[in-house]
């Protein structure tokens, strides 16, 4: 009796280590198990991520390198920033880009884009002056002088359209800011195409770069519908 209960104290002590041991073991699974899941995860996002920058910068250059001019009901020309009353060297080469589209009687209208540069001009209203003194009569010009980003000037371009039962547009601006602007114009309802402006001087390296991120991560954001 005294064996067996001496016996019954050995075996007790030591089925507790064991069963904290399990404890421990199990614990340890699980927080590997979360990690390799958390992990993997992270991998696919950043997979996709990278897959999804890819395609993005990859449609940009597309419509960099694409002349879609073509005969349409109107040309768009996206502003740019203005100087006192002038256009800057990027908006008069969108200006220009425009007026020789124009010229080549591809539409009769031509639609000036851009709200206030400062208190006493807009961007719309530059180039609206621009083309009058280039020869381009007022009658063939509509300034749009509101709004003040790419987004907002292609919703007030849909309902110009609108208003005036225009059905095609030939957009003019640079090479990298053309996709964007096509898939904005495209959500609002228009029938688009694109003419980038030429290209003028060499951008260098680091300036082409922060272009094109601007353009991926605006197009980004908007998809995800931040605004």
């Amino acid at each position: 009796m005294v064996a067996a209960r001496a016996d019954a104290i050995r075996e007790g002590p030591g089925e507790q280590p064991a069963e904290g041991n399990t404890r421990q073991v199990s614990r340890r699974r699980l927080r590997r198990t979360v990690r390799t899941t958390v992990g993997g995860l992270l991998l696919l996002a950043a997979a996709g991520a990278g897959c999804w920058v890819v395609w993005v910068y990859g449609e940009i250059e597309h419509y960099a390198s694409l002349d879609e001019a073509r005969p349409a009901d109107a040309i768009a020309v996206f502003g740019a920033a203005e100087y006192d009353g002038r256009p800057s060297p990027v908006l008069r080469a969108r200006l220009e880009q425009g007026l020789l589209l124009y010229q080549r009687k591809l539409a009769p209208l031509i639609i000036t884009l851009g709200g206030s540069g400062d208190p006493q001009h807009s961007e719309g209203g530059v180039g609206h002056d621009f083309l009058m003194a280039e020869g381009v009569p007022e009658s063939r010009i509509i300034a749009e002088t509101q709004s003040r980003t790419t987004d907002e000037s292609a919703r007030r371009l849909a309902a110009i359209a609108e208003a005036n039962h225009i059905h095609s547009i030939l957009a003019v601006s640079d090479g990298t800011h053309l996709f964007r602007i096509h898939q904005l114009c495209e959500s609002y309802g228009l029938t688009v195409y694109t003419s980038p402006r030429p290209a003028g001087r060499a951008v260098g390296r680091r300036r082409r770069a922060q272009r094109l991120a601007h353009e991926i991560v605006s197009y980004t954001g908007w998809k995800l519908g931040l605004r």
